[in-house]
């Protein structure tokens, strides 16, 4: 989901700043509401485990050039699920200031449209979560459809942030609009894959129950909160 350079560029770069400030403000409420609950060194092992695997995503996993921007397997509720939202907020946040800082310096530009594009779907499948789990149900008891939902919700919401960038700096265009097009078709290959990715995570959890335990893992994985 790399925004292209050269997509939003000149003064109009100046709202992805605005957007990024105020998806960084929520993410930092939410890592200071998580440190009041579960301690800083719970939160800090967390963090810098989410952080080690969106860098192992954006390097490691296969990722393409499409259209407007680059399709990435995130596994965003895969985070969400096993370590909690704030560190997964912050995971994010990091490991893609990390990939730009060592891999791709020509991303550094783009970093505030990327980082909202990644964050606010985040928080929209939290609200997602919080309506389609029951409070008492643990995460390793999900269903398909359950995590089908999450995914969605991600996806969707990253593919609707691309979107706007794009529209945003080229304008309503028929080579933009195809390219856009392109890239929202190439993303429903990550729909499909990643609710079985956490369907599968899911289940390692949960026949692992001692180690999913854990302080480095969200208490409701297990049903522990």
């Amino acid at each position: 989901m790399h925004i292209e350079p050269g997509i939003v560029d000149g003064s109009k770069i100046v709202l992805s700043y605005a957007t990024a400030g105020f998806s960084g403000l929520l993410a930092l409420k939410s890592a200071s509401g998580d440190i009041n609950r579960r301690g800083a060194l719970s939160f800090m092992a967390r963090s810098a485990i989410t952080t080690a695997l969106v860098f192992c995503f954006f390097e490691v996993l296969p990722h393409y050039p499409v259209g407007v921007s680059e399709v990435h397997l995130i596994l965003g509720s895969s985070l969400f699920l096993l370590f909690g939202m704030a560190p997964a907020a912050i995971g994010l946040a990091l490991g893609l200031l990390a990939q730009g800082l060592f891999f791709t310096q020509y991303d550094l530009p783009q970093y505030g449209m990327n980082v909202t594009t990644l964050l606010v779907p985040l928080f929209a499948l939290r609200m997602v979560a919080s309506q389609t789990i029951a409070p008492g149900m643990r995460y390793v008891d999900l269903k398909y459809r359950q995590a089908l939902a999450l995914s969605v919700t991600y996806q969707a919401g990253i593919v609707t942030w691309v979107a706007f960038w794009a529209l945003y700096g080229h304008g309503i265009g028929i080579d933009n609009l195809a390219s856009i097009g392109t890239f929202g078709l190439s993303y429903m290959l990550v729909i499909v894959i990643e609710p079985l990715a956490d369907i599968v995570v899911l289940a390692i959890a949960k026949s692992n129950a001692t180690i999913a335990r854990s302080s480095i893992f969200d208490p409701r994985l297990l049903g522990q909160a």
